[in-house]
Protein backbone atom coordinates (compact mmCIF):
# COMPACT_ATOMS: atom_id res chain seq x y z
CA UNK A 1 0.00 0.00 0.00
CA UNK A 2 0.95 3.47 -1.20
CA UNK A 3 -0.14 6.84 0.34
CA UNK A 4 -0.66 9.83 -2.15
CA UNK A 5 2.55 11.71 -3.15
CA UNK A 6 1.79 14.57 -1.13
CA UNK A 7 1.08 13.42 2.32
CA UNK A 8 4.93 13.21 2.60
CA UNK A 9 4.80 16.86 1.47
CA UNK A 10 1.93 18.67 3.55
CA UNK A 11 3.27 20.19 7.05
CA UNK A 12 4.81 18.50 9.66
CA UNK A 13 5.60 19.73 13.07
CA UNK A 14 7.94 18.06 15.73
CA UNK A 15 6.76 17.97 19.30
CA UNK A 16 8.52 17.46 22.67
CA UNK A 17 6.97 14.62 24.71
CA UNK A 18 8.41 14.88 28.40
CA UNK A 19 6.85 11.29 28.88
CA UNK A 20 8.10 9.69 25.71
CA UNK A 21 11.61 10.94 26.83
CA UNK A 22 10.99 9.90 30.33
CA UNK A 23 10.43 5.69 29.30
CA UNK A 24 12.65 5.50 26.81
CA UNK A 25 10.49 6.29 23.56
CA UNK A 26 12.01 8.99 22.21
CA UNK A 27 15.73 9.57 23.76
CA UNK A 28 15.32 13.39 23.20
CA UNK A 29 11.79 13.63 23.58
CA UNK A 30 11.24 14.94 20.29
CA UNK A 31 8.86 13.36 18.14
CA UNK A 32 7.92 14.10 14.69
CA UNK A 33 4.45 14.18 13.37
CA UNK A 34 2.96 13.99 9.74
CA UNK A 35 -0.51 14.48 7.79
CA UNK A 36 -0.41 10.39 6.78
CA UNK A 37 -0.24 9.84 10.53
CA UNK A 38 -3.71 11.88 10.70
CA UNK A 39 -4.76 9.47 7.72
CA UNK A 40 -4.11 6.58 9.28
CA UNK A 41 -5.87 7.61 12.74
CA UNK A 42 -8.98 8.25 10.74
CA UNK A 43 -8.96 5.74 7.70
CA UNK A 44 -9.11 8.29 5.34
CA UNK A 45 -8.06 11.42 4.10
CA UNK A 46 -10.59 14.12 3.34
CA UNK A 47 -11.33 18.14 4.28
CA UNK A 48 -12.19 17.46 7.36
CA UNK A 49 -8.66 15.88 8.45
CA UNK A 50 -7.07 17.95 6.10
CA UNK A 51 -8.79 20.92 7.87
CA UNK A 52 -8.18 19.29 11.51
CA UNK A 53 -4.13 18.79 10.28
CA UNK A 54 -3.99 22.53 9.55
CA UNK A 55 -5.46 23.76 12.18
CA UNK A 56 -3.44 21.90 14.45
CA UNK A 57 -0.23 22.81 13.10
CA UNK A 58 -1.01 26.59 12.74
CA UNK A 59 -2.07 26.84 16.12
CA UNK A 60 1.11 25.04 17.51
CA UNK A 61 2.98 27.31 15.34
CA UNK A 62 1.58 30.71 16.72
CA UNK A 63 2.04 28.67 20.62
CA UNK A 64 5.75 28.15 20.43
CA UNK A 65 7.09 30.04 17.93
CA UNK A 66 10.84 29.64 19.44
CA UNK A 67 11.05 26.15 20.65
CA UNK A 68 9.33 22.87 19.88
CA UNK A 69 5.79 22.66 21.44
CA UNK A 70 5.21 20.36 24.79
CA UNK A 71 3.10 17.34 24.26
CA UNK A 72 1.16 17.05 27.17
CA UNK A 73 0.84 20.37 28.42
CA UNK A 74 -1.94 21.76 26.04
CA UNK A 75 -5.57 22.05 25.91
CA UNK A 76 -8.13 22.08 23.66
CA UNK A 77 -11.40 23.46 23.70
CA UNK A 78 -14.49 23.11 21.39
CA UNK A 79 -17.37 25.15 20.61
CA UNK A 80 -19.21 22.18 19.57
CA UNK A 81 -19.98 18.95 21.25
CA UNK A 82 -17.83 15.89 20.32
CA UNK A 83 -20.91 13.97 18.72
CA UNK A 84 -21.72 17.63 16.35
CA UNK A 85 -20.70 17.10 13.25
CA UNK A 86 -17.17 16.22 12.30
CA UNK A 87 -15.91 17.15 15.99
CA UNK A 88 -15.59 14.30 17.02
CA UNK A 89 -12.96 13.48 13.71
CA UNK A 90 -11.52 16.57 14.57
CA UNK A 91 -10.69 16.18 17.95
CA UNK A 92 -9.08 12.90 17.68
CA UNK A 93 -6.43 14.32 15.47
CA UNK A 94 -5.76 17.54 17.75
CA UNK A 95 -5.68 14.54 20.45
CA UNK A 96 -3.21 12.61 18.55
CA UNK A 97 -0.84 15.75 18.00
CA UNK A 98 -1.20 17.43 21.87
CA UNK A 99 -2.03 14.00 23.73
CA UNK A 100 -4.64 15.99 25.25
CA UNK A 101 -7.69 13.51 25.76
CA UNK A 102 -10.86 13.77 28.08
CA UNK A 103 -10.86 11.22 30.79
CA UNK A 104 -9.68 7.85 28.63
CA UNK A 105 -5.76 9.13 28.14
CA UNK A 106 -2.79 8.40 30.33
CA UNK A 107 -3.06 8.84 34.39
CA UNK A 108 0.61 9.91 34.71
CA UNK A 109 3.19 8.83 37.22
CA UNK A 110 3.34 10.66 40.64
CA UNK A 111 0.83 13.56 39.47
CA UNK A 112 3.11 14.01 36.48
CA UNK A 113 2.08 13.29 32.68
CA UNK A 114 -1.32 13.07 33.10
CA UNK A 115 -3.23 13.72 30.08
CA UNK A 116 -6.70 13.34 31.10
CA UNK A 117 -8.84 16.50 31.01
CA UNK A 118 -7.53 18.65 28.91
CA UNK A 119 -9.75 18.22 25.31
CA UNK A 120 -13.13 20.03 26.24
CA UNK A 121 -16.29 20.42 24.33
CA UNK A 122 -19.36 23.18 24.13
CA UNK A 123 -16.54 25.51 25.47
CA UNK A 124 -17.67 29.44 25.47
CA UNK A 125 -15.12 30.12 23.13
CA UNK A 126 -14.48 32.29 19.57
CA UNK A 127 -13.74 30.52 16.72
CA UNK A 128 -13.80 26.76 16.16
CA UNK A 129 -11.27 25.59 18.39
CA UNK A 130 -9.41 27.59 21.14
CA UNK A 131 -5.48 25.91 21.97
CA UNK A 132 -3.91 27.06 25.82
CA UNK A 133 -0.66 26.41 26.76
CA UNK A 134 -1.31 25.47 30.77
CA UNK A 135 3.02 26.26 31.39
CA UNK A 136 2.10 30.35 30.25
CA UNK A 137 -1.83 30.15 30.08
CA UNK A 138 -1.18 31.65 26.25
CA UNK A 139 -4.41 31.08 23.73
CA UNK A 140 -4.86 31.12 20.42
CA UNK A 141 -8.67 30.53 18.66
CA UNK A 142 -8.90 28.94 15.28
CA UNK A 143 -11.06 28.44 12.55
CA UNK A 144 -11.01 26.39 8.95
CA UNK A 145 -12.91 26.85 5.92
CA UNK A 146 -12.41 25.41 2.72
CA UNK A 147 -14.60 27.23 0.95
CA UNK A 148 -11.92 29.05 -0.91
CA UNK A 149 -10.64 25.66 -2.29
CA UNK A 150 -13.61 24.21 -4.13
CA UNK A 151 -13.81 20.59 -5.16
CA UNK A 152 -14.48 19.85 -8.74
CA UNK A 153 -18.20 19.50 -9.60
CA UNK A 154 -18.46 16.33 -10.79
CA UNK A 155 -17.07 14.69 -7.55
CA UNK A 156 -20.61 14.69 -6.03
CA UNK A 157 -22.23 12.84 -8.70
CA UNK A 158 -19.65 10.14 -8.97
CA UNK A 159 -20.37 9.69 -5.44
CA UNK A 160 -23.64 9.28 -5.76
CA UNK A 161 -22.89 6.77 -8.37
CA UNK A 162 -20.74 4.60 -5.81
CA UNK A 163 -23.10 4.85 -2.86
CA UNK A 164 -25.69 3.61 -4.87
CA UNK A 165 -23.58 0.68 -6.57
CA UNK A 166 -23.90 1.87 -10.17
CA UNK A 167 -20.51 3.31 -10.71
CA UNK A 168 -17.86 1.39 -12.90
CA UNK A 169 -13.72 0.88 -11.46
CA UNK A 170 -12.98 3.55 -13.77
CA UNK A 171 -15.62 6.17 -12.36
CA UNK A 172 -14.39 5.06 -8.64
CA UNK A 173 -10.49 5.45 -9.43
CA UNK A 174 -11.35 9.21 -11.32
CA UNK A 175 -13.52 10.13 -7.95
CA UNK A 176 -10.69 9.18 -5.67
CA UNK A 177 -8.34 11.26 -7.34
CA UNK A 178 -10.65 14.47 -7.59
CA UNK A 179 -11.09 14.03 -4.27
CA UNK A 180 -7.52 13.63 -2.98
CA UNK A 181 -6.91 16.44 -5.74
CA UNK A 182 -8.76 18.78 -3.44
CA UNK A 183 -7.37 17.28 -0.36
CA UNK A 184 -3.66 18.32 -1.89
CA UNK A 185 -4.90 21.48 -2.80
CA UNK A 186 -5.92 22.47 0.55
CA UNK A 187 -3.08 21.17 2.79
CA UNK A 188 -0.29 23.13 0.37
CA UNK A 189 -3.14 26.68 1.06
CA UNK A 190 -1.90 26.55 4.43
CA UNK A 191 -1.22 29.64 4.62
CA UNK A 192 -3.78 31.10 2.22
CA UNK A 193 -6.23 33.85 4.10
CA UNK A 194 -9.24 32.52 5.17
CA UNK A 195 -8.68 29.20 4.90
CA UNK A 196 -7.37 28.68 9.03
CA UNK A 197 -7.83 31.86 11.18
CA UNK A 198 -5.55 32.06 13.88
CA UNK A 199 -6.61 34.61 16.70
CA UNK A 200 -4.22 35.19 19.86
CA UNK A 201 -6.44 35.30 22.54
CA UNK A 202 -5.92 37.47 26.08
CA UNK A 203 -3.76 34.69 28.55
CA UNK A 204 -6.08 32.20 30.58
CA UNK A 205 -5.96 33.29 33.99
Amino acid sequence: MAFPAFFAQAPRIALHDPLAQLLGASDDGLIEYGYEDAVRLAGHSCPTVAGAWLMTVRALRALYPDAPPQRGDIEATFADSATSGVTGVIANVVSLVTGATTDTGFKGLAGQHDRRNLLHFQGDIPGEIVFTRRDTGDQVAVSFSAQGVPGSPAAMPMLQKILAGSASDTEKQDFAQLWQDRVRRILEAIDQPGLVTVSPLPRAA
